[in-house]
């Protein structure tokens, strides 16, 4: 199981009120929320293996270098992301948590926890499951290599388990080609615009008659797109020929030496004391311990 762990406690810090906070006043919303969602997984799903994903880079340069206006928007002046003040000093504790648990989590430095996912997935020797409330790792699904997406989009609790089927019901298109509809269609939280004029359908479509978009971009160049459709993207060509790095995830980047190895016990447990005592995490650390102690399964 792989988290993508800014994903979840971004939506703990939404789900859970900030009125929930440590015994010195400091919120503990998100940490509480992002630790009973891994609890639940660890109880519903049972996996062997799990690793936290994190963003060493939020806005790597490779991509804002192919494309200025990814993500633009949501930095700060000194290109800090901006995130909500409150959430902003529950993150360290998030990570010590994982560290006293003994549950892997790491970044890697220029890349995102997208891509720490992308190559985690793509290196995996057995079943993985992503667990995300963004539609951007879509594109890790891939029903051949038994890779699910459990998007948690509506919450933890109403997970929906995203399968190549799934895709193909939804979008009219699978995995593999996810990433190249996606270009087609923006998405402007990430500051991608598009192709103006082109929605979810007709970029299925043109996924599914061309292949991708160098299968786009090469009917174009020979003429055997329709007029409409040519129209619409010889106007976004520049985007087109940018995009498709920034979207996809990176899947040769330099992971770590880690044990993913879901842990029975804490690793530290005089430090975990600690951390449910400073920051009132008695609760959802309990049940994340006893769902972690469970070997029913």
């Amino acid at each position: 199981m792989l988290l993508d762990s800014a994903s979840m406690y971004f939506r703990a810090f939404y789900g859970v009120p900030d009125t929930i906070t440590a015994p010195d006043g400091t919120p503990v919303n998100a940490v509480r929320g992002f630790l009973d969602n891994i609890a639940f997984l660890v109880r519903t799903r049972r996996p062997a293996r799990l690793v936290a994903c994190l963003d060493a880079d939020w806005r790597p340069a490779f991509r804002v270098a192919a494309l200025a206006s990814y993500k633009a928007h949501r930095a700060n002046f000194d290109g800090s992301e901006d995130v909500p003040d409150l959430l902003t000093p529950q993150v360290p504790i998030i990570v010590d948590c994982l560290e006293a648990l003994g549950v892997a989590h790491f970044g890697v430095p220029g890349y995102e926890a997208d891509d720490v996912i992308g190559a985690l997935a793509a290196h995996a020797d057995g079943p993985v499951e992503v667990v995300t409330g963004d539609r951007d790792l879509f594109q890790v699904v891939d029903d051949a290599r038994d890779v699910k997406v459990l998007y948690i989009g509506r919450g933890v609790a109403k997970l929906q388990v995203v399968d190549d089927a799934w895709l193909t019901a939804k979008y009219g298109i699978t995995g593999a080609t996810y990433a190249d509809f996606a270009t087609l269609r923006g998405d402007p939280s990430d500051g991608l615009p598009g192709v103006t004029g082109v929605g979810e359908r007709t970029a299925a479509d043109l996924v599914g008659r061309h292949g991708g978009v160098d299968g786009i971009i090469a009917a174009l160049d020979d003429g055997s797109l329709t007029p409409n459709a040519t129209r619409k993207v010889a106007a976004a060509r520049e985007y087109l020929l940018a995009a498709p790095g920034v979207v996809r995830v990176a899947t040769d980047l330099p992971l770590p030496d880690h044990d993913a190895t879901l842990p029975r016990e804490p690793a530290d447990p005089e430090r975990l004391v600690k951390l449910s005592e400073t920051w009132g995490l008695d609760s959802p650390l309990n049940r994340l311990l006893g769902a972690l102690a469970d070997d029913s399964a």
